[in-house]
């Protein structure tokens, strides 16, 4: 089944919408202006119920099909978009590039929201399914864990969601391309924020100090031995130490230092051993050193894990989109998607549609590609009159 008419006939009204919300990016919880745009265009076409204020920001449509649902048929199927933007100076140089100085939509949660706004419109139209659509527009992806306060806002439960689907448009895959697998595909991050308290003094007398710029380059190996020496070489794992304050003069030993990175991982088995490698490495550092350490470890995000089975429905209706060739395997990555909190609650899959040769995602020059509206809004239509048909 190719991209639908319909589909075609609205994207110059969806790739608007997108326009719209573009302008106007807004971060984490802070997306007032996108969710009563959302909630506006919900209303307008007949939704069931239009819910707001879930998980802070978040907005929620219910839409019921016209056809009778049969027994052991599955019932309620969510299908979740993203909303929030990152604190990124544009440098697209579109027409309808951010009015917000240092925000953008630099991950084309633009698109998905729009996207999901043009399935919601088909869905209201048509109705041609059994059982209800719940159409999830989230806030706080990047960083904030939306999807988790939207859970703890009973999500699951005031709707009575099943299953779970979620999409990401993906950059250097062709516009018009699906990509999926089942198990681990999106790691879970954590942090580590180290402050390091040595002996300050004077850069000619070092002796008479514990440096504590010494000691954080003495962490930073150790730490980067962990991955390569304690970590099976057919598991993926990342340890990245991304920051590195310490002192204010070229002749001064700081007395202080301060280290700040990331953990990344795909199973909860290397997540445990990297947290207690990452904690014996820094007492022994400490105790070497003489220094003290102090180590503030937060487990963040989730693995994303996708369900066989709903891996297998998602690929089906990608196919009917896009055609077999064009639906291809995903490797894992180490980037995180708070997405994975819902697979954690209800089974479902998270796919990947092409973005082609743009930039990459989180740059100042990314921009959603406005060609894929058609396909990503066409399997959103697609995955719930399939799983959502009439026995």
């Amino acid at each position: 089944m190719p991209v639908l008419n319909r589909v075609a006939d609205l994207q110059p009204e969806i790739m608007a919408w997108r326009h719209d919300i573009h302008r106007f990016p807004e971060l984490q919880y802070d997306v007032e202006r996108t969710a009563e745009f959302v909630a506006a265009r919900l209303r307008e076409f007949g939704c069931d119920e239009v819910v707001t204020g879930i998980g802070r920001t978040g907005v929620v449509g219910v839409i019921r099909g016209a056809k009778p649902v049969g027994n052991g048929d599955l019932k309620v199927v969510g299908l979740r978009a993203d909303m929030d933007a990152l604190p990124i100076e544009e440098e697209t140089g579109l027409p309808y590039a951010s009015t917000v100085p240092g925000k953008m939509h630099a991950c084309g949660h633009d698109g998905h929201t729009a996207m999901l706004l043009g399935a919601a419109r088909y869905l209201a139209e048509t109705r041609n399914f059994a059982g209800t659509a719940v159409v999830i527009f989230q806030p706080a992806e990047e960083g904030g864990a939306g999807a988790a306060a939207m859970l703890d806002d009973g999500l699951v439960e005031r709707f009575g969601i099943e299953q779970f689907y979620g999409m990401h448009n993906g950059p250097g895959i062709p516009v018009g391309a699906f990509a999926i697998s089942e198990g681990p595909i999106m790691a879970a991050t954590d942090s580590i924020d180290i402050r390091i308290e040595g002996l300050g003094g004077h850069a000619a007398r070092p002796h008479m100090c514990i440096d504590s710029v010494l000691v954080g380059t003495q962490l930073i190996n150790a730490l980067q031995t962990i991955v390569s020496r304690n970590v099976d070489p057919l598991e993926a794992a990342v340890i990245s130490i991304c920051e590195f304050h310490a002192g204010n003069a070229r002749n001064v030993i700081p007395h202080t230092a301060e280290l700040k990175g990331t953990v990344r991982t795909l199973t909860s088995e290397v997540r445990d051993l990297l947290e207690k490698r990452i904690r014996d490495v820094v007492a022994g550092v400490a105790q070497v050193t003489g220094a003290k350490i102090e180590l503030t470890y937060e487990r963040g995000y989730p693995v994303l894990v996708n369900h066989a089975p709903q891996s297998d429905v998602a690929r089906r209706v990608a196919r009917d989109v896009a055609g077999d060739s064009n639906v291809v395997a995903m490797p894992p990555m180490m980037g995180a998607e708070d997405f994975a909190y819902m697979l954690e609650k209800r089974p479902g899959a998270f796919i990947f549609l092409g973005n082609g040769d743009s930039a990459g995602l989180h740059h100042p020059a990314y921009n959603f590609n406005d060609d894929a509206i058609v396909f990503g809004t066409s399997y959103w239509i697609k995955l719930i009159e399939s799983q959502l048909a009439a026995s």
